[in-house]
């Protein structure tokens, strides 16, 4: 692995094209209001996974937990500064009511087996196809602009396939043993000069987040701090986050820290066996890497663990880019509600497609 330092942000973006062009694995990144651009470049076609998350690289995993996750060997690791122009959510969104009925039963269904006593919350999700106008670096470029605060993404791998995506939510971040992650749950839309207005649907959803965290990492750490919740903005929407930190026992490795969290009930429910057992059953359709996680493993200027939920996400094929949207159900769920949340959560997407 070596670092070539300073690249011009032009230099990076042509090898991403030319990767893209003879299909060599890499992964373009930008962390969360940050301006330098990050590039990982394997240089052959060797699709390689972690087993114990001890190896260096870029990694890419799956919402299901039994699926390989996937490793972008670091063997060009570069760097550039890039000033991104922020985009205005300017362009009118013609939603599609396609597939409304669908949706609509799927969390009736959801509602029915919490009020059973079954789950507590189960996180409900679709997939809309758009025919694609704009190159896959066209549309990260418009990403990085259209959330800063996100950590924003290409991934190519010719045996994989290419996502894209700019997710406001960290699953884990470790260095030297301290842990760090957040609670993230409820949605509101954003509105120009207002403060978002939380009910105790969402209010509850998010305690509920934080206690199932804390009582998940319990066995992993020396001491947990769960901060209280505050407002947080991610493109056109509101939610709530607690910051979530503390120090890992001493024989505890990175692997069995992110078991813990993954998935986390922001992407799956609570609790989590009979949430995604419901998912798998119901959703019609199989996630693969959205709702999974990915990010830097063992390596950066730090040498640390960064990864990220794979949300406000998108697979780009030749022809089309495949959004993935979804919200969490509770017995306080009224399902009309929740599908306009899905239509306001993918107005992001829409808006950069």
């Amino acid at each position: 692995m070596h670092y070539l330092e300073n690249k011009e942000p032009e230099a990076i973006f042509e090898k991403v094209v030319h990767c893209l062009e003879n299909g060599l694995p890499f992964a373009i990144y930008r962390k969360p209001d940050q301006q330098e651009l990050q590039a990982v470049f394997q240089t052959d076609k060797d699709l390689l996974v972690s087993k114990d998350f001890d190896e260096k690289g870029f990694l890419f995993a799956p919402f299901d937990t039994e699926g390989d996750a996937i490793l972008i060997r670091p063997d060009e690791v570069w760097k550039g500064k890039y000033k991104t122009e922020i985009l205005a959510n300017t362009a009118h969104i013609n939603l599609v009511e396609d597939g409304k009925e669908i949706h609509v039963d799927l969390i009736k269904k959801g509602i029915q087996e919490i009020k059973k006593g079954r789950l507590q919350k189960v996180v409900l999700s679709r997939k809309i196809e758009v025919p694609l106008t704009k190159s896959p670096l066209e549309i990260f470029k418009a990403l990085l602009g259209t959330c800063p605060h996100a950590f924003g993404y290409l991934f190519h791998h010719p045996k994989v396939g290419t996502w894209c995506g700019a997710t406001p939510e960290t699953l884990v971040k470790v260095k030297d043993k301290e842990l760090n992650t957040m609670s993230l749950a409820a949605t509101l839309p954003y509105v120009a000069g207002e403060v978002p207005k939380w009910g105790s649907k969402e209010v509850d959803e998010q305690q509920m987040v934080s206690e199932y965290i804390g009582d998940k990492l319990a066995h992993t750490m020396e001491h947990l701090e769960i901060d209280d919740a505050e407002s947080v903005r991610a493109g056109t929407l509101w939610h709530l986050r607690s910051e979530v930190r503390g120090t890992m026992l001493p024989n505890i490795k990175t692997k069995e820290a992110v078991r813990a969290l993954h998935p986390t009930p922001a992407i799956c429910g609570i609790p989590t066996a009979e949430a995604k057992e419901f998912i798998k059953k119901n959703e019609n359709y199989k996630r693969t890497f959205y709702t999974g996680f990915l990010g830097e493993l063992n390596f950066g200027a730090e040498e640390e663990t960064s990864l990220y939920v794979n949300l406000r996400c998108m697979e780009l094929n030749k022809y089309n880019a495949t959004i993935f949207i979804g919200g969490g159900i509770t017995e306080a769920s009224d399902p009309e509600s929740e599908w306009v949340e899905t239509q306001n959560k993918s107005k992001t997407m829409l808006n950069v497609l």
